[in-house]
């Protein structure tokens, strides 16, 4: 359809002509209440980011005195929440005289951190606040 032909029949009825493709032989246009489009589109979007699955941070909690099968069974957990897109707080926990030995946790972590080197990757480094070590995981 020859253009000013479009624009006499959006204006007649009270629509907007709007250029969709501009570089194609001839131009595309479409005419359409250009206030409705916009409302439409909105609700797309907003459907859309409510069907998106937002990242939660899991935690996993446990003492430095953890036996070597509860922990793969805790690396395990872990493996699993990184496959659905959370991120892992990995945090243990020293109650009392075992604050004194902080290398007994460490090493609970970094023996997660070679477990898991393959299927994540860490935030940050290792960090202590008062009687916890904790470190973050993400997926790869």
């Amino acid at each position: 359809m020859d253009t000013n032909e479009a624009l006499r029949k959006s204006q007649g009825d009270e629509m907007d002509l709007i250029l969709i493709v501009e570089n194609a032989n001839p131009p595309v246009a479409k005419i359409l209440d250009f206030n409705k489009f916009l409302y439409d589109e909105q609700k797309k979007s907003s459907v859309a980011k409510a069907k998106s699955k937002k990242s939660e941070v899991k935690e996993l909690r446990f003492g430095p005195t953890i036996g070597e099968g509860d922990l793969h069974v805790k690396i395990d957990r872990t493996k699993e929440f990184l496959a659905d897109g959370n991120r892992v707080k990995v945090t243990v926990v020293m109650k009392g005289r075992e604050a004194t030995h902080p290398e007994v946790g460490i090493v609970k972590l970094r023996t997660f951190i070679n477990e898991l080197k393959d299927e994540a990757k860490t935030e940050a480094d290792l960090k202590r606040i008062g009687n916890s070590i904790f470190i973050t995981f993400v997926g790869k």
